[in-house]
């Protein structure tokens, strides 16, 4: 009965939520004309880094119809990553590296993807009709498209923040060619809110809602390949892999809830707070055995190893060095540079 007085639309968030959804909304193929230009005022000022792959198909990421001609919706999905511990609990604890909070469950590109085909197929058997799954990897703005379907807006860190859930949301985009009613977008609520740019240890936001890359810790500890620079270096302090910061301070977040957190986003207890030496005697073959299922596989042991040879450095903490010094040798020119850098800095302090 419900199914034939309820519409295709609420059926379909009610799926969502079945399979794990904590958002879902709809949006139109047109409803953010003004992405491309913003976009395109981003490449230019080169806030994008290396990241090559954001330049080479930027026409389709501005605009829905240029990436697929014929969608005519957009649904939009978010899964809830919320944290039951505090972010920044290990700020000060030198001996620990950090992991950036949605990299301590299993890897969200598989889980999104896998409950995005789920619900796709779930859609084709009540209304058949064209479509295609994104998440992440595919030249899609989710973020604007999240905020025109209304599951939240794009606030001063850049990243989507949602009433209900902060700033802990991983996106999913279905592309439809049905012609779906579309939800409210949302407004901004930051509001005059500096919390996340006053956060920000290596000063990575020229302007609000502008996150330059290049500046970025999540950006240099996982997409970067080569040295890092030296004066961003104590900023990065026991980082490793991703930053929280801009995220963690968010004052929306008090509505966040750990229990709607989708379970496969439980960070792992050797995530948690692995210690520096440890992560240092890295091998690949151990690199890979740690963190396989894991979004950190992606960055490969040289980059870990680097990371958290800087990590090291900031520590100023002299039991590490027997840890760094055989990685003065390491095959990997930026490994091995990191790491006399890091013991240079810790000599300088005893």
């Amino acid at each position: 009965m419900a199914k034939q007085t309820e519409s295709l639309e609420q059926r379909l968030k009610d799926e969502a939520k079945r399979l794990g959804f904590a958002a879902c909304r709809i949006a139109p193929a047109d409803a953010t004309p003004e992405t491309a230009e913003r976009l395109r005022r981003w490449l230019d000022a080169g806030h994008h880094g290396d990241m090559g792959w954001m330049e080479d198909r930027a026409d389709q990421r501005g605009t829905p119809k240029t990436l697929w001609p014929d969608v005519r919706s957009i649904i939009m999905l978010g899964m809830s990553y919320a944290p039951g511990r505090d972010p920044l609990a290990l700020a000060d604890v030198s001996d620990r590296a950090r992991f950036s909070v949605y990299a301590q469950g299993r890897d969200y590109h598989d889980v999104v993807k896998k409950g995005l085909k789920a619900l796709a197929r779930w859609l084709v058997d009540e209304q058949p009709g064209a479509l295609k799954v994104f998440v992440d990897t595919a030249p899609v703005m989710e973020k604007p498209l999240a905020q025109a379907a209304g599951l939240g807006w794009q606030g001063k860190h850049s990243n989507l923040v949602s009433r209900d859930h902060g700033s802990w949301l991983f996106l999913g985009a279905i592309y439809t060619e049905l012609a779906l009613t579309p939800d409210a977008g949302d407004r901004d609520h930051c509001g005059s809110c500096t919390a996340c740019q006053t956060a920000c240890p290596t000063d990575a936001f020229p302007s609000p809602y502008v996150v330059d890359a290049r500046r970025c810790i999540s950006y240099l500890t996982i997409e970067h390949k080569g040295p890092i620079p030296h004066d961003l270096r104590a900023g990065i302090g026991n980082r490793v892999y991703g930053c929280d910061d801009c995220l963690a301070v968010c004052p929306w977040n008090k509505f966040a809830d750990a229990a709607a957190a989708n379970c496969a986003f439980v960070g792992r207890a050797e995530l948690a707070a692995p210690e520096i030496a440890d992560l240092l005697a890295l091998d690949d073959a151990a690199f890979r055995e740690i963190f396989s299922g894991s979004p950190i596989k992606r960055i490969g042991r040289d980059r870990m190893v680097r990371n958290a040879a800087i990590a090291a450095g900031n520590s100023a903490d002299p039991r590490l060095l027997p840890a760094l010094r055989p990685l003065i040798d390491d095959p990997d020119a930026t490994v091995a540079e990191a790491a006399s850098w890091a013991i240079d800095a810790i000599e300088r302090h005893r």
